[in-house]
């Protein structure tokens, strides 16, 4: 005997409400904005124009740009400056590291097995480039003296810094400092979340991830989602931070900046931004100085309507200096570098 199966009205609403809600789940999913070219439903009250910001006061400015060239590559990643009196320029991109005059003219090719992410230059000319998860070391005439093992499946290098026997590799993967001797030995590991140390843990939502050793000994690293950079001993303790989020001028902007900084001859800081582009300068202590360059120095392609936009950049800059001051961009957009020196100092060499 089939079993007759007996349906309430509270069993037929239940039927509605749950078809109802489908209908209108397969609604929404029709008219969801992948583009975000609808904005984001957000009334007036909190909505805000970036035009304000992109204009700089003139008086801030303190530098102007005196040369350029171009790298010849497709996909520039990195830059660097030779320590010692010939100031050559490296540039790392596609698979190769092209070495230039401080000038601009192309001197060698060192090339590479893979596509390189970062690169720095040894006091003695020892070229070290980071790979995506290892680093290969040159010699100053490009002979490839080792490549270092792994430093894991989910390693994404984004910086190198090397000062004597000590060599420290930002992961943006793992979101840690590796800190190795020369030989590719690691010694210790800094930054990780340590509430008993008081280490806030690295904050890193894109690949960008910044270090550089300044002149009190100590290491600068950039916690782009915090909006700071932190300095740490070689033991890993973290001494203190300066940066604040903000899109005022004398503060960091966006979701994860500084994306990348040097240091000057006198131990101020060069910093730069993406989404807002922005170069500024900051003296040893964080406080701000003033501008190198600003947004409308800067034209790219929107990476979704591939028209030009100025004023942004979505995949960052890149800078280093030299001992005269020069402050060199490598600006990925255009794969040039950029070169700047203090306004005074240019007017200076022309009289």
């Amino acid at each position: 005997m089939q079993k007759r199966i007996h349906i309430t009205g509270k069993t037929v609403a239940i039927i509605i409400i749950v078809a109802l809600a489908i209908i209108a789940g397969i609604t929404a999913f029709y008219h969801i904005d992948t583009t975000g070219r609808k904005g984001s439903g957000l009334g007036p009250e909190f909505s805000y124009d970036l035009n304000t910001y992109r204009e700089i006061n003139p008086d801030l400015i303190l530098y102007e740009e005196v040369k350029r060239f171009s790298t010849g590559l497709q996909q520039t990643r990195a830059i660097a400056v030779s320590r010692g009196d010939s100031q050559n320029i490296y540039v790392a991109g596609d698979n190769v590291i092209v070495k230039f005059t401080p000038n601009g003219r192309k001197l060698s090719e060192i090339q590479l097995e893979n596509p390189p992410h970062c690169l720095t230059i040894g006091e003695d000319g020892t070229i070290y480039v980071g790979m995506k998860d290892y680093i290969v070391v040159y010699n100053d005439k490009g002979k490839r003296l080792s490549q270092w093992e792994s430093l894991g499946p989910d390693a994404y290098l984004t910086s190198i810094a090397v000062e004597k026997n000590h060599v420290f590799a930002a992961d943006a993967g793992n979101r840690i400092i590796h800190h190795l001797d020369t030989t590719g030995s690691v010694i210790n590991q800094i930054g990780a979340k340590d509430p008993s140390r008081n280490i806030p843990g690295f904050v890193v939502p894109s690949p960008y991830f910044d270090l550089a050793v300044s002149a009190d000994g100590l290491l600068r690293v950039t916690n782009p989602g915090k909006h700071r950079i932190e300095a740490y001993t070689f033991k890993g303790d973290l001494e203190f931070s300066w940066g604040k989020p903000s899109l005022a001028i004398e503060a960091f902007c966006g979701c994860c900046n500084p994306v990348n900084f040097a240091l000057l001859p006198d131990g101020s800081f060069v910093t730069c931004e993406k989404g807002l582009t922005r170069v500024k300068i900051f003296d040893n202590e964080g406080d701000f100085i003033g501008v190198v360059a600003g947004p409308g120095q800067f034209i790219e392609h929107d990476l979704v309507s591939n028209e030009k936009i100025a004023g942004r950049t979505d995949v960052g800059l890149d800078v280093t200096v030299d001992k005269q001051g020069r402050i060199l961009i490598l600006d990925s957009c255009l794969a040039e570098v950029r070169i700047f020196i203090r306004k005074k100092e240019q007017n200076n060499n022309n009289k």
